[in-house]
């Protein structure tokens, strides 16, 4: 068989196939398709850190779009400080650790801003 056909085969092949595939993968849980579990601290502290943000972000919603944006807000501005933290705690480039510390305080001011905003409105 030629190099052509052979190529050619597997053209068809992926543009047939590759719909069905993608089709398959819809709804399958894709978070552990990274790095295995086991791996480095940091990815570790990171995979906690957003497994930990994703839970505290499934609010009960009460139909108000205020108060449940700012109610999911808050666990989201968490999990960034979070893994700022884990930055600060590995990271080694000087740019990013100080990028790190800058997200920590901007986050930190504006949950105080929003948990502030919930109280404010008897939430």
């Amino acid at each position: 068989m030629s190099a052509k056909i052979i190529l050619m085969t597997a053209a068809l092949s992926v543009l047939t196939l590759g719909p069905l595939a993608a089709q398959e993968m819809k709804g399958m849980d894709h978070s552990k398709m990274g790095m295995p579990m086991g791996g480095s601290p940091s990815t570790r502290a990171f995979e906690d850190a957003n497994a930990r943000m994703h839970k505290d972000m499934a609010i009960q919603y009460s139909g108000d779009a205020d108060v449940d944006f700012v109610r999911s807000m808050i666990p989201h501005h968490q999990g960034a400080i979070d893994m700022a933290k884990i930055e600060l705690a590995h990271g080694k480039n000087p740019e990013i650790r100080k990028l790190a510390e800058a997200v920590i305080k901007a986050q930190e001011a504006e949950i105080a801003e929003m948990q502030a905003w919930l109280k404010a409105h008897g939430k």
